[in-house]
């Protein structure tokens, strides 16, 4: 239904728990390298759990690449640096939800060629950096989701 995409993930558990998230929330997940760990890493297949298998993972060389493999497709560019509330989007199947990487987030070279209105963000108290990963897409991704009625759930 949706489409989640990491931009040079860092930290094997959080994409390990993204897997699972994926997994459960039938969204098709993206990996944009370089990835800062190897897809058989003990803490990312113990993060996923056995969801592994149950989970839809494509994998890009590079972001040019991811683009141009979801043309057509909204973009949304999950960030502190976004106006808009992630709660303040109308969700259409098909969206796609990019996260930049635990350490850095997104580069400017992808925001900035990004309508404001698609760069969003998570409401947080004054003074803090970022939320978690992995807590970042569940908070997004089920908000799409439940906007479009939890098609496919049950």
């Amino acid at each position: 239904m949706f489409h989640i995409a990491l931009h040079e993930p860092r930290i094997a558990p959080n994409t390990g728990n993204i897997i699972r998230l994926s997994a459960n929330n039938g969204c098709q997940l993206h990996l944009i390298e370089p990835l800062g760990f190897d897809l058989e890493e003990k803490q990312l297949r113990r993060a996923g759990l056995d969801y592994h298998d149950l989970a839809k993972i494509q994998r890009y060389k590079d972001y040019t690449q991811f683009y141009d493999a979801m043309s057509g497709q909204r973009i949304f560019a999950c960030t502190t640096k976004g106006k808009a509330q992630y709660d303040q989007v109308e969700y259409q199947e098909g969206d796609v939800l990019l996260f930049g990487s635990e350490t850095t987030g997104l580069p400017d070279s992808i925001l900035q060629p990004l309508a404001e209105d698609r760069k969003i963000r998570i409401p947080m108290q004054e003074n803090n950096r970022s939320i978690n990963l992995s807590n970042a897409v569940a908070i997004i991704s089920y908000e799409a989701w439940r906007q479009n009625q939890f098609f496919g759930g049950s």
